[in-house]
């Protein structure tokens, strides 16, 4: 599969280190690149459906229309195209806004290309919600602390009994900030049997994201 993908990013430097790590991969498609919200809507409104972008990589911080208020506005009207946020580490209150406004995932800056590569399949294929390890860790710490993300069960309740021994397994890790990558390194499991597993587990604990994911263990004391 080709995929297309577009960068909302008005910093030029951070443009063109994202574009020299893409360049090198093999069935990429650079759709457009924004300045802004704003330029992002308008590209997006002159394509027609067919060429789309599967993914556009968004910052957060922009002059105009912000990164969070962008996917808010074109999730609405582009349901089809998901959004991964590329952060710097200083973002703590942006993680959960963004999840909120329809973010997928949410990647640090410096990721090399093959994490990038590796969150747009995991998104688009299995509808995974791709978070760098130190992002995860750093829900957690908030999490402890706030109460940013509503309630999704009663606390206090164990895992559900149709998770099996292997999927607890692997939620151990993934609620440790563990990557599909990462967790099929040290089972000595392929990569795409973990992100089976991982869909599963989203479907069993009715979350769409790693970040909900991790409020349970919190919330449920699974940790």
């Amino acid at each position: 599969m080709r995929f297309r993908l577009a960068l909302v990013e008005d910093n030029i430097i951070n443009k063109n280190t994202f574009l020299q790590k893409i360049k090198v991969l093999n069935d990429v498609e650079i759709v457009f690149t924004a300045v802004d919200g704003n330029d992002c809507l308008e590209q997006l409104k002159g394509l027609p459906h067919h060429k789309l972008p599967h993914v556009i990589f968004m910052d957060l911080e922009m002059p105009g229309m912000n990164g969070i208020e962008t996917i808010r506005i074109a999730k609405s009207l582009y349901d089809t195209v998901y959004f991964i946020v590329l952060t710097v580490f200083d973002d703590d209150e942006k993680i959960f806004e963004a999840i909120r406004s329809g973010a997928s995932g949410y990647l640090l800056k410096h990721e090399p290309a093959n994490v990038l590569i590796e969150a747009v399949s995991n998104v688009i294929e299995y509808g995974g919600a791709p978070m760098s390890p130190a992002i995860a860790r750093k829900t957690l710490r908030l999490l402890s602390t706030s109460s940013v993300l509503p309630e999704q069960e009663e606390s206090g309740q164990g895992i559900p009994e149709s998770v099996t021994d292997r999927e607890k397994e692997i939620l151990k890790y993934m609620i440790n900030g563990w990557d599909a990558k990462k967790i099929s390194a040290e089972l000595d499991i392929s990569v795409l049997t973990i992100r089976k597993h991982i869909a599963n587990i989203y479907l069993k604990l009715h979350v769409n994201s790693k970040a909900q994911i991790i409020s349970l263990a919190y919330k449920n004391k699974w940790i």
